[in-house]
């Protein structure tokens, strides 16, 4: 009987529109009522599932699974990239009452980024404008079935959420039959399945037959194609031990297992596209592959096998999101040979149809060694080589020569190899040293400056490229603690005070050695003219001139003089005869942040790979961002004081006001001075540390040249600490003022009670859909960290940050209780100084109206994360509620301004008003 009450109670419009988003949102997570017995009981009979099972079911990734079909829901393109894939059970794995036989939940996830669809009206709340638009989408089959561990056939039926063409929510219902050996060889890893649309052809809803083959990590995998003795057979003549890197298994796991490691393939002299037995998957592809791209699927915990997928392509760049081609696909086994310190992997061709149901691996017969030189230099820069090759005699179908393998990818961590210095001294005599100019500072070797990207401009063509330091002295850059990136993915890391020097600091070695990669690209149709023509010949498969170089680098001057290689593509030979140089603007502004330089040939003008000097203009990151980040922080910082300021402001005002008008304050909202003293306690909480322990929470962010900007948090505490001590004073004035002995304060006391049980159940019901949001974002949505690293990157979704966010709301909405207070006690009262809900108000707006602003603008990467003013995980940020909340409190501010100056009810319709008449029409006592 409570519920009915408390409805009469509070404001109806509101308790049934709260109720109806309860009960829409609880239809929306019931599960699918597919039946499986109708469209699977003949794979795998039904059971009773029992107790939890401990047997984990295969993880199915994308990088190492193949898709097919599904065009109409899955788009249709030749890159296989344009979407990833993952199937896991999220530990939800029964026994069942049928021996053998387990229940299994399982999520299946598409991350479709091609989808072109049309967004109606009512999403605009999640900030999807309704019109067509292409991005990124996750569509998601929850799923439920049973698999057989003899037969190794399950089966699965659900549904998924998704949209037709015209913008209308569809239920896709599916089965999914897959195939799964528990205990598997290299012959039978495959996992096979095939997802099927249980809709009619003719429906809206129905999509075509996806096929899935993969190789997913499997815990009980019994190695059978290599051993100690199969490495015996492998014979390579290049293998010197002495300059090769001793390593141990542990190294070449944690090296291959993020991603596909890309290796060049160097072809004898004698081959081309049209002589046979070259290509190791010759008349398939229709080309000669010229990478082989390795990724591990499993390593042993203890031991030194290992399982890999092997991808011959003629491009580079394979991602750990694009699927493999079985035609183009090796899968193989791996074994770390100690005594020649080197990776020996025996692999196999996948065969298979249209159909996956007949895929199977087979034809054993490439052979493949990888070994890690130890020296590095300006002329082999190579951190791994090797060979492949198959068993195969020349007479046999199939057989192929063998095939060098070398890669000196930037980003490949080969841990103990030493570079070895050797032009330096041609250096010394080509660049003359600068006199030093006392009082002028250059960046330092470890600043974000020496990584720049470069413009030629002359009047014959353009061109662009970039310079990456490799070593700065014996120091690897990029993985050095001032470079926190990962440039295959894009973007930097934040940089934290203790990782590195100032790089406006002296060094103790002012001129250091460093070594550098350089590319160029020519943009559009202009091609290197006269003059330059000898560059063609140095040009890689994808027009671009990468050059090796080493040199000195003069802190002291900001002068970077270095010799340079090229390749020049037969018999690996190398014109070294290049010199670079460019001059470092000073760090604090000289130059419009720009830096000189000048690349040209040494040689005489009538040899033939001599090419004039090119004219270079650079911008460093820091050059060219650094500005416009510390105006961003520096606009923060003010922003956070300013906010913080008038916060304090508003409240004096208040204190000031009740103080005049000392009986306005039993008519402020106990409930709403709460919800604002705890905004300003809680942060003080959170932060405690950092109030008494400033040099150890001081956050600092480097910023290239524009040098150290330190924000010191205490003077933001202070101020925060000021606040919410006003605002404490001020619920304790409001407090002290109701146990005062005024006539009416019983009357104030019942409407409290009445603002408390309205807004706290809204208040929940809210905090429950939060919490419902993120529990089926992580349960449903999210896969595990280690193997979704994008999503890792991206905003968490975890059930702390959501109820902060949804803390902030709150917040934002300070003024509700005020207003259901004035409604129930029906007071005509000014309880709030208009400077206070105003000032108040603005505070929570601007953030939001500068959180648009910020959204549309660019922001260093580097610095993304550092939020110091809105920050999006101590309120709800998005295009939609930054429009959606400031309206909100400004109609907030409009109604207690209007209740305030016509009475409480103002706001209600006539009937509902005219009771207030009533209630407070005069009672003469002394009439009996």
């Amino acid at each position: 009987m409570m519920f009915p009450n408390f409805c009469q109670l509070a404001w109806p419009h509101t308790c049934v529109f709260f109720l109806l988003i309860l009960y829409n949102f609880t239809l929306s997570t019931s599960k699918s009522s597919v039946s499986y017995s109708k469209h699977c009981g003949s794979v795998v009979s039904e059971a009773t599932p029992t107790t939890y099972a401990d047997f984990a079911f295969p993880y199915l990734l994308a990088s190492t699974s193949f898709l097919a079909g599904g065009e109409r829901i899955l788009g249709k393109s030749p890159y296989s990239y344009l979407y990833s894939f993952d199937f896991h059970t999220s530990r939800n794995v029964y026994a069942t009452n049928t021996q053998g036989v387990y229940k299994i939940e399982a999520v299946m996830t598409f991350r479709v980024y091609n989808h072109d669809v049309y967004y109606p009206e009512s999403n605009a709340t999640y900030g999807i404008s309704p019109r067509r638009r292409r991005r990124s989408d996750r569509l998601k089959f929850l799923l439920h079935g049973f698999w057989s561990e003899s037969s190794g056939k399950g089966c699965f039926v659900g549904s998924a959420s998704w949209y037709s063409s015209k913008g209308e929510t569809l239920n896709l219902e599916a089965k999914f039959n897959i195939n799964y050996s528990k205990n598997s060889t290299y012959f039978n890893s495959l996992v096979t399945g095939n997802l099927e649309s249980l809709s009619h052809l003719n429906d809206e809803s129905y999509f075509e037959p996806i096929s899935i083959l993969s190789f997913p990590q499997v815990k009980q995998y019994e190695y059978k194609l290599i051993s100690e003795e199969t490495v015996r057979g492998f014979h390579v003549d290049d293998i010197e031990k002495s300059s090769v890197l001793e390593s141990h298994p542990g190294e070449i796991c944690s090296l291959f297992n993020m991603e596909y490691i890309p290796f060049n393939l160097e072809y004898a002299s004698s081959c081309n596209s049209s002589v046979k037995n070259c290509s190791p998957v010759d008349g398939v592809l229709g080309y000669v592959p010229t990478y082989i791209s390795l990724n591990s699927i499993q390593c042993e915990e203890y031991g030194n096998k290992m399982r890999f997928l092997a991808r011959l392509t003629n491009y580079t760049y394979s991602g750990r999101y694009e699927n493999f081609n079985p035609n183009s696909t090796l899968v193989g086994e791996g074994l770390w040979d100690e005594k020649t310190n080197s990776l020996v992997i025996v692999a196999c061709r996948i065969t298979s149809s249209n159909s996956s149901g007949d895929a199977h691996v087979g034809n054993c017969s490439y052979r493949l060694r990888l070994w890690f030189p130890s020296v590095w230099s300006i002329k082999n820069r190579d951190k791994a080589v090797g060979q492949i090759w198959t068993n195969k005699t020349v007479q046999d179908s199939g057989y192929f020569g063998r095939i060098k393998i070398r890669t000196s990818d930037l980003y490949m961590t080969v841990p103990g190899f030493k570079y070895e210095y050797t032009e330096i001294e041609k250096v010394n005599e080509l660049c003359p040293k600068k006199a030093v100019t006392k009082g002028r500072r250059y960046p330092s070797e470890q600043s974000y400056d020496m990584r720049f990207d470069m413009s030629v401009q002359n009047s014959k063509y353009f061109g662009w490229g970039y310079a990456e330091p490799l070593l700065i002295g014996n120091k690897s850059y990029v993985h050095s603690p001032v470079y926190m990136s990962n440039s295959r993915w894009g973007g930097y890391g934040r940089i934290i005070e203790s990782d590195f020097e100032s790089e406006n600091a002296v060094s103790d070695i002012v001129s250091l050695n460093v070594s550098y990669s350089l590319s160029f690209s020519w943009t559009g149709e202009v091609k290197l003219r006269t003059g330059y023509s000898s560059l063609n010949a140095s040009l890689n498969s994808y027009g671009r001139l990468v050059i090796s170089a080493e040199g000195i680098y003069d802190a002291e001057t900001g002068y970077l003089c270095m010799v340079g290689c090229r390749d020049l593509g037969f018999n690996h030979s190398a014109d070294c005869d290049i010199l670079l140089s460019f001059q470092f603007p000073e760090s604090e502004g000289s130059n419009e942040g720009f830096i000189k330089g000048s690349m040209k040939s040494t040689r005489k003008q009538s040899d033939p790979l001599f090419f004039e000097q090119l004219s270079i203009q650079a911008t460093s990151f820091s050059s060219f961002e650094a500005g416009r980040s510390v105006c961003r922080i520096d606009l923060e910082i003010t922003m956070v004081l300013i906010s913080n300021t008038l916060a304090c402001i508003s409240i004096f005002f208040q204190l000031y006001y009740a103080k005049k008008h000392p009986n306005t304050l039993p008519h402020i909202s106990l409930v709403m001075l709460v919800i604002l003293t705890l905004g300003n306690m809680i942060p003080l909480v959170l932060n405690f540390e950092a109030l008494f322990l400033p040099k150890q929470n001081t956050e600092n962010v480097m910023l290239s040249s524009a040098g150290w900007l330190e924000v010191n948090e205490v003077i933001v505490r202070v101020i925060t600490m000021a606040a919410f001590l006003l605002q404490f004073r001020l619920l304790q004035s409001a407090w002290t003022a109701r146990q005062s002995g005024e006539s009416n304060k019983q009357d104030i006391s019942v409407a409290e009670k009445k603002t408390l049980s309205v807004s706290l159940p809204i208040y929940i019901v809210g905090g429950l859909i939060a919490f419902l949001v993120n529990w089926k974002k992580n349960y449903y949505g999210n896969a595990p960290p280690a193997f979704d690293y994008f999503q890792a990157q991206n905003q968490q979704h975890t059930l702390w940050g959501d109820l902060r966010s949804y803390a902030g709301l709150i917040l934002d909405g300070f003024l509700f209780p005020q207003v259901l207070l004035n409604i129930f006690q029906m007071s005509k009262d000014s309880a709030l100084s208009m400077p206070f809900y105003l000032g108040t108000t603005l505070v929570h707006i601007v953030p939001h109206v500068y959180d648009i602003y910020r959204a549309n603008n660019y922001v260093p990467t580097h610095v993304m994360r550092s939020y110091i003013y809105a920050n999006p995980s101590a309120d709800i940020y998005s295009t939609a509620w930054d429009i959606i909340i400031p309206l909100g409190g400004l109609l907030l501010a409009v109604i207690i301004f209007l209740q305030q100056k016509y009475g409480g009810r103002i706001i209600l319709p006539r009937k509902l008003r005219e009771l207030e008449l009533y209630a407070k029409a005069p009672v003469d006592e002394t009439v009996q």
